[in-house]
Order: C-alpha cells, then sequence, then structure tokens
C-alpha cells in the first residue's frame, strides 16, 4: 500500500438520507451524518484492495466542514485520498462535492484490523 490511492464514492440525495430522516436536522436537504458517512465509504474503498487477506479497515476519527446544502434529487460525491500511512493508521483528506461546488471538506483516520480478532472482542 502507497500514500495517493484514491476512491470516490457516489449517492443522490434522496428522502433516506436527509437531515430530517437522520435526525440531524429538520429540513429536507442532505445530512452531515450521511456526507460523513459517503466520505468514510470512500476511504475504506480507496485501500480495500490493498490490504493483507483477513484484514479491513476501521473509521477512528473523522472531522468535516460541510458549508453548502444539497436539495432532494442532487447527485452528491465524495472523494478521499490516503495521504499518510503509520503503521496501522490510514490518515486521508476527504472532500465532498455537488458537481463542481465543494460541499465538505476535512481529515479521516482509519485503523487496519484483523476482521476476526476484531470481532472476537465484541
Amino acid at each position: 500500500m502507497e500514500t495517493g490511492l484514491t476512491y470516490t464514492s457516489k449517492t443522490v440525495v434522496d428522502e433516506r438520507n436527509t437531515a430530517i430522516a437522520l435526525g440531524s436536522g429538520d429540513m429536507p436537504v442532505f445530512a452531515t451524518p450521511a456526507m460523513m458517512a459517503l466520505m468514510e465509504n470512500a476511504a475504506m474503498l480507496a485501500v480495500n484492495s490493498h490490504l493483507p487477506e483477513g484484514s479491513t479497515t476501521v473509521g477512528g476519527h473523522i472531522e468535516s466542514s460541510h458549508l453548502k446544502p444539497s436539495p432532494i434529487g442532487a447527485e452528491v460525491e465524495a472523494t478521499a485520498t490516503l495521504d499518510k500511512i503509520d503503521g496501522r493508521k490510514l490518515y486521508f483528506s476527504v472532500v465532498a462535492r455537488q458537481g463542481n461546488d465543494v460541499i465538505g471538506e476535512g481529515k479521516h483516520l482509519r485503523f487496519i484490523v484483523d476482521r476476526e480478532r476484531f470481532l472476537s472482542k465484541l
């Protein structure tokens, strides 16, 4: 695995991912938690095929702005880029866009874990 890996995840805003549906607000716009989940998904998929057999990644920290609202029907995408590798820690830059407009950006930390060992702690 090396820095520079990137992936873009996409979604369309609908009633299921609005602030109303997720309880993060009372308006029919793309919810901040949904945007952050899309960012996490992009980071997970950026490195997924580069992990050892039996490993996956889990989110450890995410911080992001949410700069503009996106209405129902809008196409939104989030791109994650792997900036730094420190042992099991993977550091990403994340950005969400609606068309050419940046609607959110931030940083995300993921950890490489062994699936079985991780689940055995539950």
